[in-house]
């Protein structure tokens, strides 16, 4: 494997990584080696074989030449337009030159193996062969009549190096399972040892400093660890689920610089703020400190943490010039007020708060706007109120008196900018969202967090008013979602996607737990019986809190005519 010339400006150079597996009567084992020191990338380390894919791995008359896969299909799996069987082809490459093994089909169609009587002698010289660049790795297959086994290899997981490491790679793991009969070595070059070990061996030896991995081999290791079996192993990387790319980001925070990968809270937003990657943006949420998103967009949020709020309460100051909107204001905290006031007016004084929007009036979202707005007005200056009055039932802010009630689909000029109102009833019939034209950001309040499951609490909850408003915002077509609480989200279809097919998996455990219940008692259970059966799968001092969306879930499979009531009991 030749190693590219160090720039880590550059595009990531594609490579592929091959992990091998095997059983043994401890379990699973994978085939790792150690980098020597002298090479730039990661010497030292342990690692899976692999390596840059290389010209000849592209070779369009690798297609002839291959079994249980093509190009169209390699592409399909690697979500990419061209290209992707020289990824196979460069795994199966790296796995001769770097473990010995060859996963490679004779002319009968049997895996080669080194019982093999014509090949077993010859492997060796050929491995050498092949690394030395004496001869092509296509032209070593030909001219023994073998056919590479692609079948034998499945996609397992994408990795991309992240910027300042010495060497870039953009990296397809696969995986696959030790040919029969054959042995597996390091190849005294490029790794001067080797070791076949269990995952879990190999991380308790990295905990105690024994050996050296980086980051994308430690979180294999990890996923590998759950396995009992090659066979479980080959069918988890065989099926069918969305692989993310896993892009490793720094970000800084109190505690330090950190490394943040794809599905931490703070990934998405560290990734907007800090494209380049130099580690500037922040991994967490401080309440009073402000946070710029965009040119026209800063967050600033509320001292009120908590179970039901996260990191707090998000208030959002929008506006290109001195005119400045907020859009949920939060409680009615001086400190909170103070900071919004302060941010709003800005360091040469000239900023005012003009308008105060609330997604919806629960007592963490719009309280401080009547506050502000007395404040202001005292000041001689007018702020309109924009939202819709508090309904009949909840925690609601009564005291919210809107001077402009939006409509659905109506469009507010603020601040140099436009926003789009969305009606979204469900968590709250009053919950409107806002979508700022010029950022594509949309603002949803409750109605879509990060972090945690949004409760839909009867009687002014709704369940299905909640599934048909989640539907609705998809279909504005947001690039970002600004939430009411926690960090930016990123693609906001494939976030909604993820909580549509969250609540219909709870709404199959409530029916499920419905006709449990309904087998021991013709009368069904009450919403605590139910709650337990339900929610088994959340802490017990949860289900106080969760009982109010399963009472919304039942309503809703009710309103279907899959479960009937009577009384305070639920049946099927």
């Amino acid at each position: 494997m030749n190693e590219p010339n160090p720039n880590k400006h550059l595009t990531p150079r594609p490579a592929a990584t091959v992990i091998i597996a095997r059983d043994t009567d401890d379990g699973l084992e994978v085939f790792m080696m150690r980098r020597t020191e002298q090479m730039v990338f990661v010497g030292g380390n342990y690692v899976f074989p692999g390596g840059g894919l290389e010209p000849a791995d592209s070779d369009p008359h690798w297609a002839s030449l291959c079994d249980g896969l093509d190009d169209a299909d390699a592409n399909r799996l690697l979500e990419l337009n061209e290209g992707g069987l020289a990824y196979w082809i460069a795994a199966l490459r790296e796995c001769f030159e770097e473990s010995g093994l060859l996963l490679c089909r004779d002319r009968r169609g049997e895996l080669v193996t080194h019982d093999d009587t014509v090949l077993a002698g010859r492997l060796a010289s050929l491995r050498a062969d092949l690394i030395a660049g004496r001869v092509g790795f296509a032209e070593l297959l030909r001219e023994h009549h073998l056919r590479p086994a692609l079948d034998q290899v499945a996609y397992f997981s994408h990795w991309i190096t992240p910027v300042g490491a010495p060497r870039r790679y953009d990296t397809r793991f696969l995986v696959t399972a030790v040919p029969l009969n054959q042995t597996a070595s390091h190849d005294g070059d490029e790794s001067d040892h080797h070791h076949w070990i269990r995952p879990a061996d190999a991380l308790e030896r990295q905990k105690k400093g024994e050996i050296q991995m980086i980051v994308p081999t430690i979180e294999t290791l990890k996923t590998l660890a759950q396995f009992p079996d090659s066979a479980a192993l080959m069918a988890y990387a065989r099926t069918p689920r969305d692989i993310p790319v896993i892009l490793p980001r720094r970000a800084t925070g109190r505690d330090g610089s950190r490394s943040l990968r794809p599905g931490d809270a703070a990934y998405a937003e560290v990734s907007k703020l800090d494209p380049h990657m130099g580690g500037t943006a922040s991994y967490e949420i401080i309440p009073g400190v402000m946070t710029r998103l965009s040119p026209r967009v800063r967050r600033i949020t509320a001292p009120n943490p908590g179970f039901m709020t996260g990191p707090g309460t998000n208030a959002y100051l929008i506006g290109d010039g001195d005119d400045i909107a907020i859009i949920d204001p939060g409680p009615a905290l001086d400190v909170h007020i103070d900071a919004l006031l302060s941010e709003a007016r800005g360091p040469d004084g000239k900023g005012r708060i003009r308008w105060l929007l609330a997604t919806h009036t629960h007592t963490d979202h719009s309280p401080a706007a009547t506050r502000i707005k007395a404040l202001i007005d005292d000041m001689g200056a007018g702020v309109e109120l924009i939202g819709r009055p508090a309904p009949e039932f909840g925690n609601q802010d009564r005291d919210f008196a809107p001077d402009l009630i939006p409509a659905d689909g109506e469009r507010i000029a603020i601040g140099g900018c436009t926003l789009r109102v969305i009606h979204t009833p469900g968590h709250a019939s009053n919950q409107v969202i806002y979508l700022l034209e010029e950022e594509n950001m949309l603002f949803t309040g409750d109605h879509v967090m990060q972090g945690s499951t949004v409760v839909i609490g009867p009687p002014d909850g709704n369940m299905v008013d909640y599934f048909t408003s989640l539907r609705a915002a998809q279909a504005v077509g947001a690039e970002w979602i600004a939430p009411g609480h926690g960090f930016l989200i990123a693609d906001p279809k494939k976030a909604i996607d993820r909580i549509i097919k969250h609540r219909l998996e709870r709404e199959a455990k409530v029916l499920e737990a419905v006709r449990a219940v309904s087998l021991s008692n013709a009368d069904g259970g009450t919403l605590d019986e139910l709650v337990v059966k339900a929610y088994d799968d959340v802490p017990a001092k949860v289900h106080p809190v969760a009982a109010r969306s399963l009472h919304a879930h039942l309503i809703k499979l009710q309103s279907e005519g899959r479960v009937s009531k009577s009384g305070d009991r639920w049946a099927a």
